[in-house]
């Protein structure tokens, strides 16, 4: 039986520890990282209405990141970067995923739609787009195909949401996929380009709902693909 005050320590501590790892973030500068950009994609995860702006599971967390994936996106694409991925919810209406989570973005919603602000950047045409069908992009989805078709990409950029489901299981799977098969390849995860849901404890317990505290589950998320071999950064600058 787990001892609960040794738990509680053992939180604190490594609550402290997390802090501190999390303000120490590096950052890398673009220019170094792209310098074949034929060799480097950029996968944008669920930057849909349906996360953004509208529905049950939109959060204005999430919304935020908005601005600073446009600016890396530009900057790459000003570097000569055309591997531009989108892998966007698009639900068929009974969905089994609906058991676990309200109905959201179903096919030919406008919450299954991109955000606008990605559809008003001038080269929004040289983005590859797959919807999938539950919160990892690599299952019955035709990236995995796609990475296949493009064996000179060795470094792998993930930005989106949210960052303890989708986006943790698609930098896992790339990882772990390059790691099975002996690949050489980079999977970065820059901070300030992904995020996720808050719904406080004391809000949980008063709505009947799963606490999911935001800012903690972001770090401990990140830290766990950080263990995993990911290379989570403060930012692309």
């Amino acid at each position: 039986m787990v001892k609960i005050m040794d738990t509680k320590k053992e939180s604190l501590d490594f609550a402290g520890y997390l802090e501190n790892w999390f303000a120490k973030l590096p950052s890398l500068q673009l220019s170094e990282l792209v310098k074949q950009p034929q060799k480097t994609a950029v996968i944008s995860v669920d930057m849909i209405n349906g996360f953004c702006y509208a529905g049950p599971l939109s959060s204005p967390r999430v919304a935020g990141i908005v601005k600073p994936i446009i600016r890396l996106f530009s900057a790459l694409h000003s570097l000569g970067l055309k591997n531009f991925v989108l892998t966007q919810d698009t639900h068929e209406p009974n969905a089994v995923e609906f058991s676990q989570w309200p109905a959201h973005c179903v096919s030919g919603t406008t919450e299954s739609e991109t955000i606008k602000e990605f559809k008003e950047l001038p080269f929004f045409s040289d983005f590859t787009i797959f919807p999938k069908n539950s919160t990892n992009s690599a299952i019955n989805t035709g990236l995995p195909a796609w990475i296949e078709q493009h064996p000179q990409i060795d470094t792998f950029i993930v930005v989106g949401d949210c960052t303890d489901l989708c986006i943790y299981q698609l930098a896992m799977y790339l990882r772990l996929e390059a790691d099975a098969r002996q690949l050489k390849r980079r999977v970065i995860v820059p901070e300030n380009c992904v995020q996720t849901f808050d719904i406080p404890v004391e809000t949980a317990i008063a709505n009947h709902l799963t606490p999911h505290p935001g800012d903690l589950i972001h770090a401990q998320f990140l830290y766990h693909m950080f263990l995993n071999g990911v290379e989570v950064i403060k930012n692309l600058e």
